[in-house]
């Protein structure tokens, strides 16, 4: 059962809709609001969606510190709150990381086959170990980089839309859910709802200007919702059992970048072994890996790392 917080459990739910409705709703703001001409290209229209995200991610940011009873006006105190904070930077990259990439032992083990498999085909022609060879692979490795960078579907998968989705449903609704009196449990699955929510337009695009059948649509955003509520039960518990926003978005920007884990490979069945073991190894380390004490100097008994809980006890003091 749910406990009384510091913020009104209606008013932290009633925001949390708020922003993820926002969130999706500015994104046709420009067209349906400003009344602004079609773009003239798809990097327009994707530059337009992104100053959107940012914009409704600062608006709930400046919402979230105006309904939550924050103790201090000192700047690094505030975006603390919300998971932004420098210290143990490199336990939150490296260690979370390394946690999500066991899920991908299949994906990987598979990429690696890959590998192996192109590098025997020039060992065969015997260009393997020539220097031609690895300065070929270096201008080739040098020409992708510049081609991504310039990609801007590559800047929304792994830029603009993990911050902007972690700012909004990590950083600010699990402190407003928690400040509610929200269980961690509850807050582990009440976000992922949120966040599917702001993908549910994802329908009608698919539906109108892909011109996909109705139940091709609902099978397609069905498989997509399924995979966000997972993700988003992921990396809600990585915030709240960390504390720091860095963890959920690299793991956000890795996954975007993996795409679906792979769970079997004709070109061997050992693909489906290596995820299995990762699994296993994901599970058995997903607590050890993800202990409080990696990622805060101060540990104390309160469950959210972020000191909502104390939050609670100096507004009560003063009503005894």
């Amino acid at each position: 059962m749910d406990e009384e917080g510091v913020v009104l459990n209606a008013m932290a739910l009633i925001a949390c809709i708020a922003m993820a409705l926002f969130y999706v709703a500015i994104l046709y703001a420009p067209t349906f609001l400003l009344r602004l001409p079609p773009p003239s290209s798809f990097e327009t229209y994707m530059i337009r969606r992104f100053l959107c995200a940012i914009v409704s991610s600062i608006l709930s940011l400046f919402l979230s510190v105006l309904i939550l009873p924050v103790q201090t006006k000192e700047l690094h105190h505030i975006v603390g709150v919300f998971g932004i904070r420098r210290d143990h930077i490199w336990q939150a990259v490296i260690l979370p990381l390394c946690l999500t990439s066991l899920m991908y032992a299949g994906s990987i083990f598979d990429k690696c086959l890959l590998l192996l498999a192109s590098w025997r085909q020039h060992a065969s022609s015997g260009d393997a170990l020539s220097f031609d060879y690895y300065k070929i692979a270096l201008h080739q490795f040098l020409d992708w980089l510049s081609e991504i960078s310039s990609n801007i579907l590559v800047w929304r998968n792994y830029v603009v839309a993990p911050l902007t989705e972690e700012l909004v449903f990590r950083a600010c609704m699990i402190p407003l859910l928690l400040c509610g009196g929200f269980k961690t449990y509850s807050v582990t699955l009440l976000c992922p709802i949120f966040f599917s929510l702001a993908h549910l337009n994802h329908f009608v695009e698919i539906y109108a200007k892909q011109n996909y059948r109705i139940m091709k649509a609902v099978m397609v955003i069905g498989l997509q919702l399924g995979y966000t509520v997972v993700f988003g039960s992921y990396a809600s518990f990585l915030f709240i059992r960390t504390g720091h926003l860095v963890a959920p978005l690299v793991a956000h920007i890795f996954c975007n970048f993996m795409g679906l884990p792979v769970l079997y490979s004709q070109r061997s069945r050992i693909v489906s072994v290596t995820f299995i073991i990762g699994f296993l190894g994901f599970l058995w380390l997903l607590f050890p890996m993800t202990g409080p004490d990696l990622y805060n100097d101060r540990i104390d008994n309160c469950s959210c790392w972020q000191g909502y809980c104390t939050w609670r006890e100096r507004i009560r003091m003063p009503q005894m």
